[in-house]
């Protein structure tokens, strides 16, 4: 049974939003094709209090891509976006929901990032989306979206440690590439086992 993980295709994250991927909405064809072929399909949705500790504004004098160390580690300061509620943190229109089995909202936790569909950035606290993938009997995940370097590949690192058989269709997928950290992403794939498609 196979699952295809859309990875955060929010207003924010594409171009004119407030963190914009370059080129996020131009693979939404690719994944809307893709969702007829697979036996579930899970959204996930970057969900953010005003408060968050990623926000740069929220750390003062500290710049936007700046960062930080957090009790969980390092972390990325990251422009205001996908505030709870926000215009920002929709789904993009474009974007075929209506065949979606389930959306995972993460980020949601003022004092912790979230990265990953699976786990805060404290790698300890889950979302619940392996206990719905194994009720259901998916062992095989497929993962699209946004940012292919930051959610995407913690995604598809933890579907692997899970157990999960996992992939990444990088076509569709686009990278903030910041610092490298595309290339970083690919290789920490790679290593995890994650096959790269």
């Amino acid at each position: 049974m196979r699952a295809l993980v859309v990875i955060d295709m929010q207003v924010d994250f594409c171009p004119g939003g407030a963190l914009a991927v370059p080129g996020g909405d131009a693979i939404i064809p690719a994944i809307n094709d893709l969702m007829p072929d697979f036996d579930a399909v899970v959204l996930t949705q970057d969900w953010h209090p005003p408060d968050h500790s990623s926000f740069a504004a929220n750390h003062p004098a500290a710049e936007p891509f700046s960062t930080v160390q957090m009790p969980y580690g390092p972390q990325v300061l990251w422009p205001v976006h996908c505030v709870i509620g926000s215009p920002g943190a929709a789904f993009h229109p474009a974007l075929a929901v209506d065949v979606a089995d389930m959306t995972i909202r993460k980020g949601f936790r003022p004092q912790v990032d979230s990265y990953s569909a699976f786990f805060d950035n404290d790698h300890a606290t889950p979302t619940g989306l392996a206990g719905y993938l194994r009720e259901r009997g998916l062992d095989d995940v497929t993962f699209v979206g946004l940012a292919h370097d930051f959610c995407v590949a913690w995604s598809a690192i933890d579907a692997a440690r899970l157990g999960f058989r996992t992939t990444v269709i990088e076509d569709a997928t686009r990278a903030i590439d910041l610092d490298g950290s595309r290339r970083a992403a690919q290789d920490a794939m790679r290593a995890a086992g994650v096959r790269l498609a």
